[in-house]
Formats: structure tokens, C-alpha cells, sequence
């Protein structure tokens, strides 16, 4: 037997909303009984970087607050700032960005809290004793609500195959840096024909690996990798290393994952609307043409056999020919056309082997 996964497709008919189907899909999926009276409940999702506008629509957010807040639920948006300049690495550039988007208070019903606060710095370590990490640093917002309803726009990534539910929680929820740790495997190193010598980095190193004369300089037998100083350098004289194995980004976003989930057992849900699906991530300034159609929202427990869903759902669609799938749209895997070097699958057999779900999974549709 696997893992639940409810799923509605995109079509309607007369008297019958996206909005309402939506409804009826979280109260079959049982997400909202994971909700007691007064719950601080977090609702993670993406909201969207300025000029992307694939994002899962505000209107749809508005009507799982109104859910949430029938079961007596106080629900918050939330997101953790990003590691990469774009109009999100901080929480008022965020703020802005989300509202400009369509997610302010009067539209969706609920206040925006970003879960790592204001320059990525109020974070959780939260202990996980895996392969890659003992703890993970997890917005401390996220950490401290009573439940966890994560929204999560399938799409394309770079970096991972498939951009799903391990995304959205594992590096969506870490907080700067955490998302170094999981994009890089390589100490930092200061380039010191940027740095102005302002000594913000040694403040914040927590292994006092850092002193500062003429230049700072960082020691490589104390350095521990934590990121703190490359996500504080206000000149970005501490460069950001993206390179990392394929299959090392995908388990420590699964350790991630891990570490948002722990001790929320019980109290977790999860939507994903396979709709835009854009070639690449959400963080892209853009987005690009489709890969399919518009296929459905889907709804589970298990945050593992919802991601396997979703790829397979879309690898059975018929791909779009004008997309970046070209002559190749109507192959079996969409997601290895688009990166051939990527293996997705491995994100989701590693979360399945530290005990974040199944891969095997009932699809049962309705609507």
C-alpha cells in the first residue's frame, strides 16, 4: 500500500470554480485535520521573484486562510530569504516583492512573516544527525508554528531536475545560510581585491575563523562552513560557491526537509498546483513557455509520494513542441531532457530512506 495522493484536474464546469475544487481537494486530502483551535499555522509557499509570474496564484492562497481560519487556525505566509541577489535576499525587499505580487493582506486574508527575519540571520538549528548535516538551520518562523501547510508550484530546476515539495520545504526553508550549506561543499575564500576590511564577517562567524588585518582572512582549519560570512559581506567580497554534485544538492535538501518537518509529525499538509510549468525555477526574474498543459492540484500527507506524483503526471502529458522540450517534448522523462546530467529521482529514494515518505503512492482523483 502507498501513500494517499488526491488529485483535481484543471477542468470546470458551470457553477464550479478552480477556487472551490480546491476546497473540496484539501477537505478530502484530511489536511485540515491536522488544524486545533488556535494553531499558529505556516503556510510556506513562494512568492514569486519580481517579473516570474508562474507563482500559484494569491486568490487560491485566500481561500485555504479562509479554511484554516474555519478550523479556528491563525494562519501566516511565509518564505526565507534567498541566498542569490534578486529581489528577495532580505525582509523588506521580500515583503515588497510578495506584495506586488498579490500577496497582501487584503487580498489573501492572512500577514506575511518571513521565517528567517530580516537579513536571513533569526534562524533554528535543528538537530537531524544525517549523512551530510547533524543540524540545519530552518527559519525560526517555521520551526515555531504548530503546523506546516506547505503550497508548492511544480516546475523545472536547474540544480535538481524537477523544482517540487522537497524544494519548496528542504532550501525553501533554510535560512541563508542554510541554503549555502546546501549549495556548496567548498570552504570560503575572501576576495581581497573586494573587500573593504569592514569586519562584519568576523562578528559573525561562529567558530571565530575570521580576522581582519588590512583584509579579512579566513582560517580553513577552523572555517566549518556555516556560509554566515558569505551571506554577510555586505560587498559579496566572500564570493558564493554554486558548484555541488547534482546528487549531493538533492540529499541535503532532503535533510533539510527533514529538519522542517521534525516535530510537526502529525501536523503537516501539502498542495501542489502543476500548473505553468516553467523550465526553470521560480527565482528566474522570468519565466518561460510551459513544458505541458495546465494538469491538476494535487494534495497529500506524505510530502514524498505527492513530488513522485507530480513527475509522473507530467512526464505522461503531452509535452509542448514550442517549450524548451522541442523535437523532444513527447519523451518519456521531460525532466532529463531538460537537464541530462540530473538523475531527480535520487532526491526522492534518499527522503524515502531517512523516513520522509514513500514513492509508492494511490492516485485518487476527484472532480
Amino acid at each position: 500500500m502507498g501513500s494517499d495522493v488526491y488529485f483535481t484536474s484543471m477542468k470546470t464546469k458551470q457553477g464550479e470554480s478552480l477556487i472551490t475544487k480546491l476546497e473540496h481537494l484539501i477537505v478530502r486530502a484530511g489536511l485540515l485535520e491536522t488544524i486545533s483551535p488556535k494553531d499558529l499555522v505556516a503556510i510556506k509557499l513562494h512568492f514569486g521573484e519580481r517579473g516570474n509570474l508562474a507563482y500559484v496564484r494569491p486568490q487560491y492562497i485566500r481561500r485555504l486562510v479562509e479554511q484554516v481560519k474555519s478550523k479556528g487556525g491563525r494562519p501566516f505566509l511565509t518564505d526565507s530569504n534567498t541566498l542569490y541577489a534578486g529581489s528577495r535576499s532580505n525582509a523588506v525587499d521580500h515583503l515588497e516583492t510578495a506584495i506586488e505580487n498579490g500577496f497582501d493582506y487584503s487580498v489573501v486574508g492572512a500577514p506575511l512573516v518571513i521565517a528567517d527575519g530580516l537579513n536571513g540571520k533569526d534562524y533554528s538549528s535543528v538537530p537531524v544527525n544525517l549523512k551530510h548535516f547533524k543540524e540545519v538551520k530552518i527559519g525560526s518562523a517555521a520551526v515555531q508554528a504548530d503546523v506546516l501547510l506547505a503550497v508548492t508550484h511544480f516546475k523545472g530546476h536547474e540544480a535538481t531536475g524537477f523544482g517540487g515539495t522537497l524544494k519548496n520545504l528542504g532550501m525553501g526553508l533554510g535560512s541563508r545560510a542554510g541554503k549555502q550549506q546546501q549549495h556548496s561543499d567548498l570552504l570560503p575564500q575572501v576576495n581581497e581585491s573586494i573587500c573593504i576590511a569592514c569586519g562584519k564577517c568576523a562578528k559573525w562567524c561562529p567558530a571565530e575563523a575570521i580576522v581582519v588585518e588590512g583584509k579579512a582572512k579566513i582560517s580553513q582549519e577552523k572555517c566549518i562552513g556555516c556560509g554566515e560570512c558569505t551571506v554577510t559581506c555586505p560587498v559579496r567580497a566572500i564570493a558564493i560557491n554554486w558548484k555541488t554534485e547534482p546528487n549531493i544538492i538533492q540529499e541535503k535538501i532532503a535533510e533539510y526537509t527533514a529538519g522542517v518537518l521534525k516535530g510537526k509529525e502529525g501536523k503537516t499538509g501539502f498542495i501542489t498546483f502543476v500548473t505553468d510549468v516553467s523550465p526553470l525555477c521560480d527565482c528566474c526574474g522570468w519565466n518561460d513557455v510551459p513544458i505541458v498543459g495546465d494538469i491538476g492540484i494535487l494534495a497529500s500527507k506524505d510530502p514524498i509520494a505527492i513530488d513522485q506524483a507530480a513527475v509522473d503526471l507530467v512526464n505522461q502529458a503531452h509535452g509542448n513542441p514550442l517549450s524548451e522540450l522541442g523535437d523532444r517534448h513527447n519523451e518519456a522523462d521531460k525532466f532529463r531532457v531538460l537537464f541530462p546530467q540530473i538523475d531527480w529521482t535520487l532526491q526522492l529514494a534518499y527522503g524515502e530512506t531517512i523516513g520522509l515518505g514513500s514513492r509508492n503512492y494511490e492516485l485518487i482523483r476527484i472532480g
